[in-house]
């Protein structure tokens, strides 16, 4: 989980002052993985680093940081009986304090990562820890959070997916809103009908124009869910996603409407290769026909959805297929 610049950055140009408490070190059993993350401010806060009196304490130490104790700290803390916890494993927590100031002032030697000190007793940076941050800013996957004799290195990169939801209908206004919250999406959820977005989820771009617009402006790599109120918007929808390159699609509906389509798509002059790039039915049918029992089940399958190649225009091993 990546230093999400922009998320602290709205939080201080709300709030003025922010703390970050971020898990840079987990060793044994304990609720979250290192990376994890929250911001407090003054009066509220937002994330979770879990543990409950780990979390609380955390947070009241970030209280008194916001009232002018250091900008930063890093704690050391065993989950067991001294936090009146039994997960049995230890955590290093480290606390900062933000504003916007600090913020204009945020730079670094790399890229893609954030460094800095986070020990006023640290040595000098280490050579061999940045010879490390060196080859991890060029590579491929982000950073792993690291803490070295005082000094925090974060990927500040966060590699997300875009996830284009055709219909804000029950399932689709449900599928957003369990995407929302999830920081490896960014959704757009488009629907061409008035009033249809008018209470679209906080962290969804909302489309108001054309189908095919939103599809047209959607990345090569975003994953598509087809959920209009027509079939033959539907039908519209998945030949001109098989007419360009994309990650994932999924079409709502039955056995049998997807035998149909195939059969029309097959006569549209797509191949079966290519009509097998869209999954249908979607979701999990043992969690039942409720809205956001389909939307938690369109979602599981997203999270677990792996690119064979990675420039595939689809790719779901027979697992995934068979969900």
């Amino acid at each position: 989980m990546p230093f999400d610049r922009e998320a602290l950055a709205d939080a201080v140009a709300v709030h003025g002052v922010v703390a970050r408490i971020v898990l840079v070190q987990v060793k044994g059993s304990a609720p979250r993985p290192a990376g994890t993350s929250m911001l407090v401010w003054r009066d509220g806060s937002s994330g979770t680093i879990g543990g409950g009196q780990l979390e609380l304490q955390s947070m009241k130490a970030a209280a008194e940081m916001l009232m002018g104790g250091p900008a930063a700290k890093v704690s050391r803390r065993a989950l067991g009986p001294s936090l009146n916890q039994c997960c049995g494993g230890a955590v290093t927590v480290v606390t900062e304090v933000f504003d916007r100031q600090t913020l204009e002032q945020l730079r670094s030697d790399f890229t893609r990562i954030y460094l800095r000190q986070v020990d006023p007793d640290a040595p000098a940076l280490p050579a061999a820890l940045v010879a490390k941050l060196r080859r991890a800013d060029i590579a491929d996957t982000p950073l792993s959070i690291t803490l070295q004799n005082g000094w925090l290195a974060e990927a500040m990169w966060r590699p997300s997916r875009q996830v284009v939801i055709y219909g804000a209908g029950h399932v689709g206004s449900a599928l957003a809103r369990v995407l929302a919250p999830l920081p490896q999406f960014r959704t757009v959820l488009a629907d061409p009908r008035p009033g249809y977005l008018d209470s679209c989820p906080v962290g969804i771009t909302a489309a108001a124009g054309p189908w095919s617009t939103a599809m047209s402006q959607a990345e090569p790599d975003a994953a598509h869910f087809i959920m209009t109120p027509a079939h033959d918007q539907d039908l519209e929808l998945c030949h001109l996603l098989l007419s360009r390159v994309f990650a994932f699609g999924g079409l709502i509906g039955s056995g049998t409407k997807w035998a149909r389509f195939r059969s029309r798509l097959a006569a549209l002059g797509h191949p079966t290769e290519q009509i097998d790039k869209i999954l249908c039915p979607i979701g999990d049918r043992t969690l039942g026909k409720h809205p956001q029992a389909i939307a938690l089940g369109v979602a599981t399958q997203l999270l677990h959805f792996r690119p064979v190649h990675r420039n595939n225009t689809a790719g779901m091993d027979e697992k995934e297929r068979s969900a």
